[in-house]
């Protein structure tokens, strides 16, 4: 089966692309250093969160891969915002490195024009919204949800 060239992205998206994934790669170290702080009650949480920025990591890097750019690697560490030291600090953290997460993947949409990227980003950009609301609450960060999402 013959497919059709897609066509190649411009450099304006495929540098939104990279940092996509450079939050993407934050988000996940993220939640292995906030594990060790929070109850195994969040066991779920963390494994669902893991699991789909690793699947969007992966995904995007064979994107960047297919558009003939070589993926941003992830950073040896992170400098979170504020020190992890206890259960809300640890939720705090989630939260933000979600909210970046959104907010990369709102840049993603607001610089490409193909379709399947969009929808991409636009998958994105709502799980990480809805996993913020998830860890704000966790945090006992008021309010728990932020208008437009991906917007900071």
């Amino acid at each position: 089966m013959i497919r059709a060239q897609q066509p190649q992205p411009s450099q304006e998206t495929v540098s939104a692309v990279q940092q996509a994934l450079a939050a993407e790669h934050a988000v996940e170290w993220a939640y292995g250093l906030a594990s060790a702080f929070l109850p195994s009650s969040s066991d779920n949480a963390i494994r669902e969160g893991e699991t789909a920025h690793r699947a969007k990591r992966d995904a995007v890097e064979r994107l960047l891969r297919d558009a003939g750019a070589t993926p941003v690697p992830a950073e040896p560490s992170y400098q979170p915002p504020q020190p992890v030291t206890n259960q809300a600090s640890a939720a705090g953290l989630l939260a933000s490195a979600e909210a970046d997460a959104a907010a990369a993947w709102h840049g993603v949409l607001e610089r490409c024009d193909e379709e399947s990227l969009r929808r991409t980003a636009l998958d994105g950009l709502t799980a990480a919204a809805v996993r913020t609301t998830r860890w704000r609450k966790v945090a006992g960060l008021t309010p728990a949800t932020t208008p437009f999402p991906g917007r900071q």
